[in-house]
């Protein structure tokens, strides 16, 4: 797993557990690297490495440095996983496919209006994901709407885009049937919290610190919600299977990623 800040992330727990599991004597750590420091560590990899996970603020820096874009990714333009074989880079996106993974664990409705708060990789991945659930109309929450463009043209890639509209955070919106969170739980104030009320169905992509305060009121309100462990879990089991060719043993890397958590 490379990104910076790494200290927090769960990742290594979960593919541990996988390898283990899978009867797999491989390694996996969490390796400090920031945009400047990416090209060199890709370069200094030896023969024996499989693959690695990205996250911020790497995911998007890493897709010129690929020699091949496949799925998900190549809509995106962002990777958070890179296989290595023959020498080759070749980047995925399982964040896409594993957030429809774990919405549909939680919450099986139609999805017939999104709210995305947040305008990074994760918000592309996110629209990306409702275009997949046929999910039609689409709001994009922002601090600054320039800084959307990325994850616009990222949408208008998809085959059948949900049509986005672009808010400034603090926005007053009518109501959606779906509310993501990508943003900082620092973040969450009272304009993002009145609007995730009226949702049917609420997904916060952090896992740490929990509950967020957008966590907290979806279960105090009863709404169903989808945290950021189902979030990771299901994007990790799909990088399992790409970089072994095996089954990801979901159960066992979920345990694995709930008692590292609860150890914090």
């Amino acid at each position: 797993m490379l990104g910076s800040p790494i200290a927090h992330s769960l990742s290594p727990a979960l593919h541990r557990a996988a390898y283990a599991e899978l009867g797999l004597d491989w390694r996996y750590d969490a390796v400090e690297v920031d945009e400047a420091g990416l090209p060199g560590f890709l370069d200094d990899l030896r023969a024996e490495w499989r693959g690695l996970s990205l996250t911020m603020p790497l995911k998007r820096a890493v897709v010129p440095l690929l020699d091949e874009v496949l799925g998900r990714a190549v809509e995106a333009q962002a990777a958070n996983t890179v296989v290595l074989d023959a020498g080759r880079r070749v980047g995925h996106n399982t964040d896409v496919p594993g957030a429809v993974a774990a919405l549909r664990e939680r919450w099986e409705g139609p999805v017939g209006s999104a709210t995305v708060v947040g305008g990074g990789a994760t918000a592309a991945s996110l629209l990306l994901a409702l275009g997949d659930l046929g999910c039609p109309t689409a709001t994009l929450l922002v601090r600054e709407p320039a800084r959307a463009a990325d994850t616009l043209a990222a949408v208008e890639r998809h085959p059948s885009p949900p049509a986005v509209t672009v808010a400034r955070l603090g926005s007053t919106l009518p109501d959606t049937e779906l509310v993501a969170s990508t943003i900082p739980a620092s973040a969450q104030d009272d304009a993002v919290l009145r609007h995730a009320a009226g949702a049917s169905v609420v997904f916060e992509v952090l896992y740490h610190p929990w509950p967020t305060p957008l966590a907290a009121q979806a279960a105090e309100r009863g709404q169903p919600l989808v945290g950021g462990l189902d979030l990771l879990v299901h994007q990790a089991a799909l990088q399992v299977e790409l970089m072994t060719g095996q089954p990801a043993p979901l159960a066992a890397m979920r345990a694995a990623g709930e008692a590292a958590l609860a150890a914090r």
